[in-house]
């Protein structure tokens, strides 16, 4: 990534980062490696889930990737809305001449051994299965967030995708952009000093209230759609219920199949904070909110916040209504020496987007040479398609860890974001061990806090720190050497 330069102008000019030159570069280098591999060199591609997002984002996206010469296929779908498969098909065929293959079981698209990566954009209690079935079969994924419905769910994919050679991106299009590392870098530099907080968002307000707004139509019948698979009650998933058009269209708005603004929307937000400051595995989490407004048959809460507390001594804070949004939190990593702010197209979908950097006044940082600096990226293409062509870059360059949302990353968002909802919904406090184990609250995080504050330790810091002691060193004053207990009756400064 090309650091800025030292003049304050040129800080403020847009940066042209390796994510902005380099994806023409890669572009083109992927071409001409798969032209020169012949036809058997194309990327055959499976959709399973051709809905909102499987369909009118992805499946778009790589057509829009095929035109500019990537050299894939896509070749078959999953569905079990027959109006979802046709409309897939009729597309793919008018868009590439190619006429696709339709499946209502994933099981029977992933049997074909001519495809080579799948897409999957289900509803989200069915990621983790058909993931696990998927990179089981040899198939590399793309998979929509969150990468799982559970904690447990999350580490089984990890240790699949670990045990596999296949490429497998999660689908927060957003960590597809630079600014992302390069905060990583700032902070893991020292500019930010000892790390302490982040705080991020995701308001929304609409007529139809969350979810609600997702269409449901009279073509949605038991005849056009395989309730019982939808359900997933041979997989234990759900109960047979009878068919209901809410539930199928407006999944969102249950327990069962997705926990609404927190995993549709919580995920976006945290993935991005989680790569900028390198944590992963919260070691504390509290999750509260409610339905305070939206009462048309829900589950899922219309207000609601997190509050995680890392191991490394950082707590991120995430809050956010779907009845107001007209005046949001801001999007900030705190530090010692300053903060980082980032403008809300950082979440969008241009590829353009940037951060400021906001110093603490000198008398508390004792440091002058800190000033306000404002850092921009840019992307060649719009952010799902950069985050997409990311996904066949690393497939065609045999690199799994070279994806800009790999399932480490996936599966940590999803711990923070699933045991905030156990704990909205069960009333308790869940504690995470560095090895991940999940148990109940007691006083052993509070306790923890107050030995090391007891022993003056040194502060932790996040993973990928280099600064030594940057703006991580509290400075007391004389008079503190007149605190402490009197030992046989002398003061402690004797």
């Amino acid at each position: 990534m090309t650091e800025p330069t030292e003049s304050n102008v040129s800080r403020r000019e847009f940066i042209k980062t390796s994510a902005t030159t380099g994806a023409a570069a890669s572009l083109l280098a992927a071409t001409a490696q798969t032209r020169a591999a012949g036809a058997n060199g194309r990327l055959r591609i499976g959709v399973i889930g051709a809905g909102n997002r499987g369909f009118n984002t992805i499946t778009k996206k790589l057509v829009k990737l095929r035109g500019l010469g990537r050299n894939i296929d896509l070749v078959s779908v999953a569905d079990v809305y027959s109006v979802h498969r046709q409309r897939f098909v009729d597309y793919i065929k008018e868009q590439t001449g190619v006429t696709p293959t339709t499946h209502i079981d994933h099981h029977d698209l992933l049997a074909d051994k001519d495809i080579d990566a799948v897409v999957i954009a289900t509803p989200d209690h069915w990621h983790a299965r058909i993931t696990l079935d998927a990179l089981a079969a040899g198939k590399h994924v793309y998979c929509e967030k969150p990468m799982t419905h559970t904690v447990e769910e999350g580490a089984e994919v990890v240790a699949a995708w670990k045990a596999s050679d296949r490429v497998m991106q999660v689908g927060v299009q957003s960590t597809s952009a630079p600014v992302w590392d390069m905060a990583r870098e700032k902070i893991d530099a020292g500019l930010l000093g000892k790390v302490v907080q982040f705080q991020t968002e995701c308001a929304r307000n609409g007529k139809f209230g969350m979810s609600r707004h997702n269409l449901i139509t009279k073509e949605m019948t038991p005849q056009t759609v395989d309730f019982r698979r939808f359900l997933g009650v041979d997989e234990g998933f759900h109960p047979d219920v009878p068919f209901d058009r809410e539930i199928f269209g407006q999944w969102r708005c249950y327990w069962a199949f997705g926990y609404g603004m927190f995993s549709d929307l919580f995920v976006h937000r945290v993935t991005g904070m989680l790569k900028a400051t390198g944590l992963r595995k919260p070691g504390r989490v509290v999750g509260g909110g409610g339905i305070f407004f939206e009462y048309d048959d829900r589950e899922v809460t219309d207000v609601a916040s997190i509050i995680a507390d890392f191991h490394e001594g950082v707590q991120g804070l995430v809050s956010s209504t779907m009845v107001s949004e007209e005046r949001k939190l801001d999007h900030i990593i705190r530090g010692h020496n300053g903060l980082l702010l980032f403008d809300k197209s950082c979440s969008g979908n241009s590829g353009k987007c940037s951060f400021e950097f906001v110093p603490e006044r000198p008398q508390v940082t004792l440091n002058s040479k800190l000033k306000p600096e404002t850092f921009h990226v840019q992307t060649e293409l719009d952010i799902v398609s950069t985050h997409c062509a990311n996904w066949l870059d690393a497939i065609r360059s045999g690199k799994p860890t070279s994806v800009n949302n790999d399932p480490e990353l996936g599966a940590a968002a999803v711990m923070l974001v699933n045991l905030a909802v156990r704990s909205y919904r069960e009333g308790k406090v869940f504690h995470v061990d560095r090895e991940g184990q999940v148990g109940e609250g007691n006083s052993s995080w509070a306790d923890g806090w107050e030995k090391l504050s007891k022993a003056e330790a040194k502060p932790r810091h996040v993973p990928g720190w280099h600064a030594g002691d940057t703006g991580s060193v509290m400075y007391p004053p004389e008079y503190q050497k007149l605190a402490g207990p009197w030992i046989d009756g002398k003061p402690p400064e004797a």
